[in-house]
């Protein structure tokens, strides 16, 4: 055989043992509620199996230059284990779970190429769902439509913007939660600039990547009242260590009010305080407020999932931990 033809023969045997090999590893992701320890746990999964790296699956932890209401783990947290989609999009920035999905599908392949397993850590369901089930190809964001939309959520409420999805598009509607806001805002816009029903154009979608169904989700399930007293005792902390002189530092460098990442928990309402429009109790209390209110929900997405492994506790407890390791084995 010319050695030509042995290394192209060899080289095909490879690829196809690295696929067949791939088929058998599973991909873990750890989810949760803010404040439940995924973290600590996404860590100490990666060192225990030796070689995990972690891709962030948090929509606020994907920003650079805001750091101290995002929970980002330090240098020392991480514990030398390669985290990648953290801390790298402009605050300017309308980055999409469309864009997440593209870019963690783009990291798992490199991290599997090296013979590592990637863990996706965070609490942002949609970043995962938009990762498991692609989205149809939709029309450009309007970004006046989705500011206004934004608008009525914020003077009457999540659930007032689902009365008007059930008016236009009441087959969408049947299919979501009315305080699901992300989902019914995007059903309206949808429906207002291509004048379909979002559930008719879903089939459209592309195929599901190959490795989404190696992927074998975990999610924390800590006591409801211990996981809201650290909620509040990490809001005031962040107040505490700087919030407000970041969020004025961020505005300096022209970084707008409306983008997504100054419109996240905690950031939002500094803004609003800064603009003269409540005050700074009010900002604080109301903060602690809107992430406890965001970690219900985040429960309640995780729990509408079948395919979802619950861990009752927080994830720094080192019981649930081998509880995990167990599971694993």
């Amino acid at each position: 055989m010319k050695i030509a033809n042995f290394f192209s023969v060899f080289s095909l045997c490879y690829s196809v043992f690295s696929v067949a090999k791939n088929l058998l590893n599973p991909i873990y992701a750890i989810v949760g509620p803010t404040a439940s320890g995924k973290t600590e746990i996404g860590v100490a999964l990666a060192l225990k199996i030796g070689n995990g790296e972690i891709i962030n699956c948090d929509s606020v932890q994907i920003y650079k230059e805001i750091k101290i209401a995002t929970a980002k783990p330090s240098v020392e947290e991480m514990r030398g284990v390669p985290h990648h989609l953290l801390d790298y999009v402009s605050p300017n920035v309308k980055y999409t779970a469309a864009d997440w999905a593209q870019d963690a599908s783009e990291k798992i392949k490199e991290i599997e190429e090296r013979g590592n397993v990637p863990i996706l850590v965070g609490g942002t369901g949609f970043y995962l769902r938009a990762l498991r089930q692609p989205f149809f190809e939709s029309p450009k964001t309007d970004e006046n439509l989705r500011a206004k939309l934004m608008k009525i959520k914020e003077t009457k409420g999540a659930e007032h913007l689902y009365k008007i999805l059930e008016r236009v598009d009441r087959k969408s509607a049947e299919k979501l939660f009315p305080r699901d806001y992300v989902r019914v805002s995007r059903a309206l816009e949808v429906f207002f600039q291509t004048g379909k029903a979002i559930v008719e154009q879903q089939p459209n979608r592309a195929e599901s990547p190959e490795f989404t169904r190696r992927i074998k989700i975990f999610a924390l399930n800590p006591p409801r009242a211990c996981l809201y007293e650290r909620i509040n005792k990490r809001a005031a902390k962040h107040f505490e260590n700087g919030l407000i002189e970041e969020v004025k530092l961020l505005r300096e460098r022209g970084v707008k009010d409306d983008t997504n990442a100054l419109g996240a928990h905690g950031y939002r309402r500094v803004c609003e305080y800064l603009r003269g429009e409540r005050s700074l109790e009010s900002a604080i209390e109301q903060t602690k407020q809107d992430v406890r209110n965001y970690a219900k929900r985040q429960m309640s997405w995780f729990r509408h999932k079948e395919d979802v492994i619950w861990l009752d506790g927080f994830g720094d407890d080192e019981k649930l931990q081998q509880k995990l390791w167990q599971m694993l084995k």
